[in-house]
């Protein structure tokens, strides 16, 4: 057993991490839960489509709205406190909205309220963990570091936390947000147990939020690796996000696969993440950063056009498969460049910038996607994101090579 956990987790990277890592596992088992079972509610109080998509908006707007003010908090308090306190917030939030299920007083108003400070809540947790990661592990280990963090979130929330949720649900409705808040709670315990260099707990002088907003903006732009990241992500997300938006009408009508095939194509892409997980130290051995981002792009733009052009199950589900090891690959990739290059004071703001890059093109592509499938046909957003990528890949390649030096910036990083 004790080789299994050292080739896991291997000693180096230090206990504290291997607490962040068992915390970030069991959360993932609820929040997994929560994907399945959340939806679920949803549909159990209202069928107007207008209040479903409300439902979907109160958990992006979160970053969008609290994003940057959680990067300021991050850089200014103890990370582990924030997500403790964080955590036994939503465990709170979590055991009254078990309440209200129990006792039938539960409404949409309700659940729409819930999932937004829930969403809120995970917003500052995750902003708080992903700074913290690089205070616990030496520079040179952030890759395996982060790719056992997102083997949690691919085998746990992603595959087996929405079979777990959707039949806790079947159960009875009050079971998986009642046994989400013990996980939650229990995450919340074993993060605490992390110990942070000493060096790192020092008191810093305040100034406005404003400023430090802006410090975290600034510092962005001058840093050529990170502002490539944040401007490729933010443009690639507002093409994905028109794509995968009306990803279930995709499946269903024009794949044919009907409901319980669309969440084959999450499973299927799930395991795709998971074989990403599992190459991903012998591609980085092999490959340098820059070149894996470029390959990474290729991918989604050659994935978009796929998708478009095929009408059968065969030929979409092995391009959701691929894209799923890509997506995995690129996440892990462009968080690890992050946490090389910024300094520890900063991580917080640059990580929120990074946030509102990610859900800005989310939102907007989204609405995009709508407006297209709407008028011209589910197909249609997978052609406007083949195109949009195809032109944005040909413009940022040359700036790519930045990406490639980002182990060149001096980062104390708290080893």
């Amino acid at each position: 057993m004790s080789g299994l956990v050292e080739a896991v987790v291997p000693r180096r990277l230090g206990t504290s991490y291997r607490w962040l890592l068992a915390s970030s596992w069991t959360s993932n088992v609820g929040d997994g839960i929560a994907l399945a079972a959340g939806p679920l509610l949803v549909a159990s109080q209202t069928d107007e489509p207008f209040l479903v998509a409300l439902a979907a908006l109160a958990v992006w707007a979160p970053p969008l709205l609290f994003g940057l003010y959680a990067g300021v908090l991050t850089d200014r308090v103890d990370r582990r406190l924030i997500v403790v306190c964080v955590d036994l917030v939503r465990v709170v939030v979590l055991t009254v909205l078990t309440t209200f299920v129990v006792t039938g007083s539960v409404s949409i108003a309700v659940v729409l309220a819930a999932l937004f400070a829930l969403g809120t809540a995970e917003m500052f947790a995750d902003n708080a963990s992903s700074a913290l990661l690089p205070m616990l592990v030496h520079r040179d280990d952030l890759a395996i570091a982060n790719s056992r963090l997102q083997v949690g979130l691919i085998t746990l929330n992603q595959l087996a936390g929405p079979p777990i949720g959707a039949v806790l649900f079947s159960v009875g409705m009050a079971w998986p947000f009642g046994v989400q808040a013990v996980l939650v709670l229990l995450g919340a315990v074993l993060v605490s147990r992390v110990v942070l260099p000493a060096a790192e707990r020092e008191a810093e002088s305040v100034s406005k939020i404003s400023h430090d907003i802006a410090e975290g903006f600034r510092w962005v732009w001058h840093h050529a690796a990170v502002r490539t990241l944040v401007l490729t992500i933010f443009i690639f997300n507002i093409t994905f996000g028109a794509a995968w938006s009306v990803l279930v009408l995709y499946a269903t009508q024009r794949l044919d696969l009907g409901t319980i095939g669309f969440g084959l194509v999450t499973t299927v892409g799930a395991a795709g993440g998971l074989a990403g997980t599992l190459s991903y130290g012998w591609i980085t051995r092999h490959v340098s950063l820059g070149d894996l981002m470029r390959v990474g792009l290729v991918v989604e733009t050659l994935t978009h056009l796929g998708l478009a052009l095929t009408t059968s199950p065969y030929v979409a589900l092995p391009i959701f498969f691929v894209f799923g090891a890509h997506a995995f690959i690129w996440g892990t990739t462009s968080i690890t460049v992050r946490q090389r290059a910024v300094p520890s004071a900063l991580q917080g703001r640059v990580g929120s910038v990074y946030l509102v890059g990610v859900f800005g093109g989310l939102v907007i592509g989204s609405g995009l996607g709508g407006v297209l499938a709407q008028h011209y046909g589910v197909a249609a957003p997978f052609w406007f994101a083949f195109v949009g990528s195809a032109v944005f890949v040909v413009l940022i390649w040359r700036q790519l090579s930045h990406i490639a030096h980002a182990d060149e910036a001096d980062a104390p990083l708290g080893v």
